[in-house]
């Protein structure tokens, strides 16, 4: 008789521990990179979040920018292991359709991350920085900043196709006063001021080699734009090597810390912070959410951008390095 009670016992406890597990909401989180720090913090941000919570944290990512079917490995594991919201970076915005589509046809909610898909409502929701605005004001900014100087403009962008990559560059050349797409455009612009376009993939060495190409095709550049900060760092040391990076404004976008520490050393003018931290804690609570009531977030929601720079410019709207850190990947 007493057995028979233990073992009652025992399994009340382990079907309550199996409920509590049940219950437990899982979130996906897949990336571009691990190495890009712009999504090491966006884990980071997710990883907290989950925690405060109480929900379980799967995250995967490509192997480099553009590995598309890493991620679409990365979501069928995370089905399988019970993911009802996958927040997702996509890598590439059309070929990644078709897996989102399938997933939501199991009641997956998709929410992506910075990066949108084409069409952006591949997902069912978007949380992000407005990118053609961030292009915007590095552009006003080099515009003052250039003060009437004729400009001879390389272009670090990410590759082709890309909505992030088409909507900063033609961001930037608006904000410079150039003639170019909107931001419902996929397609890099170009005018004569522009003088060399070069694919980063928004990595430090590819950006190195990117702007030593560029430099070798015009040595007279005197204005480049970067994707992000760690194709601006590779393109400051391909000038250094050159001897030029005193003649040569770069200015570019995402604002991570070690971006800001960049501006405050002078190799980057200015930068448009964005913030990944955010958009991660408000996607897995959007996950929590609806693991809880199946109501799916929609729409677009800007997580905002501040103009960061150390020499600010009249008539354009900015922040300096010691705020730039404050807030450097949102840890405010």
């Amino acid at each position: 008789m007493k057995k028979s009670t233990a073992s009652l016992v025992l399994t009340a406890i382990a079907f309550a521990a199996s409920s509590v597990y049940a219950a437990e909401p899982v979130i996906g989180l897949i990336t571009k990179t691990e190495t890009n720090p712009f999504f090491v913090k966006m884990k980071e941000g997710a990883q907290a979040e989950a925690k405060k919570l109480g929900a379980k944290l799967i995250s995967a990512a490509g192997k480099a920018d553009g590995d598309n079917a890493g991620q679409v490995t990365a979501i069928e594991n995370m089905i399988a292991a019970g993911a009802k919201t996958i927040l997702i970076t996509p890598n590439d915005s059309k070929a990644i359709l078709p897996s989102i589509k399938k997933a939501q046809a199991q009641g997956v909610m998709f929410i992506a991350l910075d990066s949108p898909t084409d069409p952006i409502e591949g997902t069912d929701a978007l949380f992000a920085t407005d990118n053609y605005k961030a292009g915007v004001l590095i552009g006003q900014y080099a515009k003052t900043a250039m003060a009437g100087k004729p400009a001879k403009i390389a272009t670090l962008d990410l590759f082709p196709g890309h909505p992030v990559g088409a909507q900063r560059h033609n961001g930037f050349m608006s904000g410079f006063g150039l003639a170019a797409a909107d931001a419902k455009s996929n397609e890099l612009s170009k005018t004569a001021e522009i003088v060399c376009m070069a694919d980063s993939f928004g990595d430090q060495a590819k950006g190195q080699t990117a702007m030593e190409n560029c430099l070798q095709k015009n040595p007279d550049i005197n204005l480049v734009y970067t994707i992000n900060e760690p194709a601006a760092a590779g393109a400051f040391q391909a000038l250094k090597a050159a001897g030029k990076e005193k003649g040569v404004m770069i200015v570019s976008v995402d604002g991570g810390c070690a971006g800001v520490k960049n501006v405050k050393a002078g190799m980057i003018a200015a930068t448009s912070q964005q913030y990944p931290l955010k958009m991660a804690s408000m996607g897995v609570s959007a996950g929590v959410a609806f693991a809880k009531d199946g109501k799916k977030v929609t729409g677009y929601t800007d997580t905002g951008v501040t103009l960061i720079t150390d020499h600010p410019q009249k008539g354009v709207d900015s922040k300096d390095t010691k705020v730039g850190m404050d807030l450097c990947w949102g840890n405010k």
